[in-house]
C-alpha cells in the first residue's frame, strides 16, 4: 500500500460519507482496504481533521494496560465487531491496537 496523506484520506472519507459510493469502491480506487477506509471515517467522526496528522507516541505499560482494561470491560475485543476500531479512536492511538506488555 502506498502511503495516503492526509488530503486523500480526508477526501476518501468524505467521498463516502456522502453516500454515493460504497466503502469498497472509494477502497479500490485509493488502493488501499475497505476497512482502512472505515477506521478513517471513525476517526474523522471523533477527531476530525486532527486524525489524519501522523503521531509518533510510545505507550507506557500502564497506559496499554488500561486500554486492555477498557476493552475487556466493554466488550471491544472482537475484530469482526468494529468496537476495536472505536477503543483505538477513543483512546487516542491512530493505528491497529496490539498490546504487547514487556
Amino acid at each position: 500500500m502506498a502511503k495516503i496523506s492526509a488530503e486523500e484520506k480526508l477526501a476518501a472519507v468524505q467521498r463516502y460519507v456522502n453516500g454515493k459510493e460504497s466503502s469498497r469502491t472509494v477502497a479500490e480506487d485509493i488502493g488501499v482496504s475497505h476497512r482502512y477506509l472505515l477506521t478513517w471515517v471513525i476517526q474523522n467522526k471523533y477527531n476530525g481533521v486532527e486524525a489524519f496528522v501522523r503521531r509518533y507516541t510510545n505507550y507506557t505499560k500502564a497506559f496499554k494496560l488500561d486500554v486492555f482494561n477498557y476493552m475487556i470491560e466493554h466488550g471491544n475485543y472482537d475484530y469482526d465487531t468494529g468496537n476495536l476500531k472505536e477503543t483505538e479512536v477513543l483512546v487516542g492511538m491512530t493505528n491497529e491496537i496490539n498490546i504487547y506488555l514487556k
